[in-house]
């Protein structure tokens, strides 16, 4: 029963995230292969390939773009170079910068590469000359100039001995450069356009090298002779030498010698033989990919979606590891060349977002592009789906979780399935029929039968899944028109179908909102309230409500029964771009243009959360079946897993209580024990000041109280004497705790040095906090010794009843003690209690400084401004003189008044008495 009872949510907090880490560059795999590292604007960022998170983002101090970088082969250290012509050495498994300094090339270094020792490191710059470093020395070896124009790639001969580096400008040549000589031994002359890589064999003497011009050349280094010319009919930007000895017959290896795999513009790896210049194997493109371009018109934008742009070998592991000109990376296993892991380094703008799978383990993101991307949530490999052909709109999942609907700019709806077993993803049917991009879709909710799509043609149409979705090839099927309605004046932009699959809702940009019915599309009722357009429409899971999203910054739940306005939830600063029913109907949670979401709880029509976590436009928010997991996805290209963490933070909440109660007990223990030095500690800990007070206030009640305080306080730690003496602060604005601030101050003086003292965190401000009103008791202690005086002497000047009438009169004062006369007055000074005789001023004063005593137990303590100090010293200043004034006046009546019987009422409001002793009347007030 318990397990029944809703729990609202209160907060999220952010489980995950997928964002940008690469955006086009260099890309290298660490010797260990275990890490890639890859450049992304002012940071070289390092994803870890086994679980596809980033481990570290080695960022740039003066916000400058990376333009190259180079691991050392030993995995020690990297070298990075930015726009401000610097170099910068980094341990990168720490992060931390260990060297810097001029990179000395007028113009940004394009290239960067070390040798095999990890010693020397080569720098190409736009400025066409070459620098060679030596890292452990710490300065440059060469300066090599001739090449024309940017170097774009440099690389060391392999064989360390050898004392050679080759490298390749805008002049289509490759040079040969001598180390000992610092001279350029020859110009390698065979391409007609860049040569984008070199590969060479492990004995270093044959070396391939590849180029846009789409040949790849063998060349003999002893030589320096062309051996072979291989047309490969692709421009080329990598080259991989296939490693002597391996077992490659999958992929067509049949005979010894030298063989090599291209990677170029279109998008497919390829092997080939260097003796026969022949290619043995092509990879095959993905099932769902459209085929290549065959015209010359085409060629262009094959190369901007499709072109691989690097292509790695990782010996240890037997893969190869390409990138795209998307900006994702592949992981393929030899010699089968089959797929193992993909990574998307960038997901530009994100559309739409929703969870798929079995137990929702897998996301589908639509970004700016045609291609849908399905990635793991586990291992973050994504696996990217070929089938529109324009941008991807918007997603909708079926209740089951394994089938989806996506909708395009090229007019088209398309529903895929995933294999639950696999995780592959076909499409299964598609649909064509609107005459304008489709912007929105939803699928049923009781039966895989059908999907609602809504178009920017104004319409909106129910198309029907056919029954046998497992035969025929993949697409081939196609999804039938049940019925199509002309729904709105402006675009569509949003359609839901209810939980019984019998309505339909749908949002426009004519702002409003309208319930159809699905068998026959016949309008049922319009919403109107909304003052811009409507973006999103979703129908609660419970009640027969309806919530809409709109441009105008609201959130409006609905009726069906009237179609009337029920609740407005206003808190958004622009654009609410989607709405969804969490925690069983009874909360919202709706995303912004402002890049906020934010949590809403219908019945309160209060806004629980605010959840900021994304720099631009919320387009995509979904949340899983167990309602404990919600993804959104951004213009700012990240993807966001929010974990629902109320219950832990309530359990939290309730362990912390349960924790206060048990030290509170504790600390009553060690009272009563009289164990002070844990009871001081532990409210210190507790961050409880009046805690802390009770507790030195019992130390000083106790014998010897002074020396038992002098000792607990010197027994604490450095922190908590930092805190009793931030507390003092506090205590001594209040008179009635002043004495023992003033106390614990005495012993942390007494027995520290100044200099000691100044270097206690905010020591300046707590010392200078005390001393107005340390000097304010001080005026106040004689004031009192004043008052005191005098009445003693009025005492002396008094006749008392039963002396002789005859006794000479004194004419000065007596200062000789009455023999007999008890005392007219005490000065209690127990602690907790005020000298009577402090006067009326002194009694108002009390009444303002218990006003402050009942903030400190809540932990709010703060160095206490002294301007309060000074302006009571200052109306202490103006007040003494009436003291004074009064003083006479009573000495001037003391005389006058002598010998009467009774006594009149001097200035200061002391009234006398002449009973016999002992006299009680003469207590201040």
């Amino acid at each position: 029963m318990a397990s029944n009872t809703l729990q609202f949510k209160t907060n999220y907090a952010v489980s995950s995230k997928i964002e940008p880490f690469y955006k086009g560059g260099k890309v290298q795999i660490n010797k260990d292969e275990e890490y890639i590292f890859c450049t992304c604007g002012t940071r070289v960022n390092i994803l870890e390939i086994a679980t596809g998170q980033l481990t570290r983002s080695i960022e740039q101090d003066d916000q400058e773009d990376i333009t190259s970088f180079a691991l050392s082969p030993d995995d020690e250290f990297l070298v990075t170079a930015s726009r401000a012509l610097v170099l910068k050495q980094w341990d990168w498994k720490t992060g931390l910068c260990t060297r810097s300094w001029r990179a000395i090339h007028n113009t940004p270094v394009a290239s960067m590469t070390f040798d095999s020792t990890s010693t020397l490191l080569a720098t190409g710059g736009c400025d066409g000359t070459i620098k060679l470093w030596d890292v452990l020395k710490q300065y440059c070896t060469h300066n090599l100039k001739g090449s024309a124009g940017v170097v774009h790639l440099v690389q060391f001969h392999p064989d360390s001995g050898v004392l050679q580096l080759f490298s390749s400008s805008l002049d289509c040549g490759i040079r040969v450069w001598d180390l000992r000589s610092s001279q350029c031994v020859c110009v390698l002359q065979s391409h007609y356009s860049a040569v984008t890589a070199l590969a060479f064999t492990p004995d270093g003497n044959t070396m391939v090298s590849s180029g846009r011009d789409k040949i790849c050349t063998v060349w003999d280094l002893k030589s320096r002779e062309v051996v072979r010319t291989v047309p490969v009919y692709e421009a080329v930007e990598a080259v991989v030498l296939l490693p002597e000895g391996g077992h490659f017959s999958q992929i067509g290896v049949k005979t010894k010698g030298l063989h090599f795999i291209t990677a170029g513009s279109k998008g497919v790896l390829r092997l080939w033989e260097a003796s026969s210049a022949r290619c043995l194997f092509t990879q095959p493109p993905p099932a769902s990919a459209p085929a290549p371009s065959a015209d010359e018109d085409g060629a262009e934008e094959e190369w901007s979606q499709r072109g691989l742009t690097h292509c790695l070998h990782l010996p240890d592991s037997a893969r190869l590891a390409t990138v795209t000109a998307e900006h994702n990376i592949l992981l393929y296993q030899l010699p089968s060349l089959a797929l193992q892991q993909q990574f998307v380094g960038y997901n530009d703008e994100v559309l739409d977002v929703k969870f798929l799978g079995k137990g929702d383990s897998h996301i589908v993101v639509a970004t700016n592009s045609p291609q849908l991307k399905v990635f793991e949530l586990a291992s973050r490999s994504c696996q990217i789906l070929y089938g529109h052909t324009d941008t991807v709109l918007a997603l909708d999942i079926f209740k089951k979780g394994s089938m989806f609907a996506s909708c395009s700019k090229d007019n088209t709806v398309r529903v895929w399935r995933m294999d639950t077993e696999s995780g592959e993803v076909r499409c299964l049917a598609q649909g064509s029929g609107h005459a304008n991009a489709v912007g929105s879709i939803s699928c049923s909710r009781l039966k895989e039968s059908f999907v609602v799509s809504g178009s920017l043609d104004y319409t909106i149409k129910v198309w029907d899944i056919p029954e046998q979705q497992g035969e025929g090839e993949a697409g081939e099927q196609l999804l039938s028109v049940r019925s199509t309605e002309k729904a709105h004046d402006k675009d569509v932009n949003s359609v839901a179908v209810s939980p019984n699959d019998k309505l339909v809702a749908s949002g426009s940009q004519d702002r409003t909102v309208k319930v159809w019915s699905l068998t026959d599309l016949v309008l049922l009722g319009v919403c109107r309230g909304h003052r811009r357009g409507v973006w999103c429409v979703q129908f609660s899971p419970m009640d027969q409500v309806l919530a809409s999203a709109s441009a105008d910054g609201s959130v409006k739940l609905w009726g069906l029964q009237d179609f009337s306005c029920l609740k407005t939830f206003e808190g958004h600063d622009a654009s609410v771009l989607k709405v969804i029913f969490v925690s069983r109907g009874s909360q919202l949670l709706t995303s912004g243009s402002d890049g906020l979401v934010k949590l809403w709880t219908i019945k309160t029509n209060e806004c629980v959360k605010t959840l900021d976590g994304h720099q631009d436009k919320v387009w995509g928010l979904h949340a899983n079946r167990k309602d404990n997991l919600t993804v959104t996805g951004s213009a700012d290209s990240n993807i966001m897993l929010w974990q629902d963490v109320s219950e832990v933070e309530l359990a939290e909440e309730q362990a912390k209580q349960e924790d206060q109660i048990l030290k509170q007990q504790e600390l009553s223990n060690l009272l009563q024990e009289k164990k002070f030095l844990k009871a001081l500690g532990l409210a210190i800990s507790l961050d409880q000041p009046h805690t802390a007070l009770r507790v030195i206030k019992e130390i000083r009640q106790g014998r010897d109280g002074d020396e038992q305080l002098e000792s607990t306080v010197l027994r604490l730690r450095r922190d908590q004497k930092e805190s009793v003496l931030r507390y003092c602060a506090v205590w001594n604005t209040n008179g009635r705790s002043c004495l023992d601030a003033q106390a614990v101050v005495q012993v942390l003086l007494k027995h520290h040095t100044p200099e000691d003292l100044l270097q206690y965190q905010g020591a300046r401000n707590i010392l200078e906090a005390l001393i107005p009103y340390t000097d304010r008791h001080m005026q106040r202690i004689s004031r009192l010794l004043q008052a005191s005086m005098f009445l003693d002497y009025m005492w002396q000047k008094m006749r008392v009843t039963g002396q002789s009438s005859v006794e000479p009169q004194a004419e000065d004062m007596d200062t000789t003690p009455v023999a007999q006369a008890p005392p007219v007055f005490t000065i209690d000074t127990s602690p907790g209690q005020e000298v009577e005789g402090g006067g009326r001023e002194d009694e108002e004063e009390e009444e303002g400084e218990t006003a402050e005593e009942s903030r400190e137990d809540s932990g709010d303590v703060g160095v206490v401004s002294g301007k309060a100090g000074e302006k009571g010293m200052k109306e202490r200043g103006r007040e003494e003189p009436e003291m004074a004034d009064r003083s006479a006046s009573g000495e001037s009546s003391g005389e006058e008044d002598e010998g009467r019987a009774d006594g009149p009422q001097t200035e200061n409001g002391i009234g006398w008495s002449t009973e016999a002793p002992p006299l009680q009347a003469g207590l201040i007030r």
